[in-house]
């Protein structure tokens, strides 16, 4: 896997993925960004969402839950002092579908946070992670 970021101007970048796709970043405006793009921290959380969606999505798939959405809010504290690593990191699921039962759910939300998301599981190794789930019928 590789990855090529570019400064673009000011404190704007763009990152060329190795599967060829783009992604902007900007800092702040009082760190003499222009607030165009997330923040290359905020990158982080979203990847740590998107990674772990996918997994919950594909584990209650297969075994055959009748899933119809998946959302996950993360939260997130950083240190105070540099470098400003994610100290603690939550995460809010709420999965949708028909019938769904619970104890599929949680199974799918824990083998994510702990074999499958590379990302939270990374992310770990300086953030306790906490988890909690609702399902929401269809």
């Amino acid at each position: 896997m590789e990855c090529i970021v570019r400064w673009h101007d000011g404190m704007s970048f763009i990152a060329e993925t190795g599967s060829g796709h783009l992604v902007a970043m900007d800092g702040a405006p009082e760190g003499g960004g222009r607030d165009l793009a997330p923040r290359p921290m905020e990158l982080f959380l979203a990847a740590a969402g998107g990674c772990t969606s996918y997994d919950v999505v594909l584990i209650l798939r297969r075994a055959r839950q009748e899933v119809t959405g998946c959302e996950v809010k993360l939260t997130a504290e950083r240190a105070e002092t540099d470098p400003k690593v994610f100290t603690h990191i939550h995460f809010q699921y709420s999965v949708r579908g028909k019938d769904l039962k619970p104890d599929v759910v949680e199974r799918a939300i824990k083998l994510s946070a702990e074999k499958y998301c590379s990302a939270s599981i990374m992310l770990g190794k300086t953030a306790e992670i906490t988890h909690n789930w609702e399902i929401v019928a269809d």
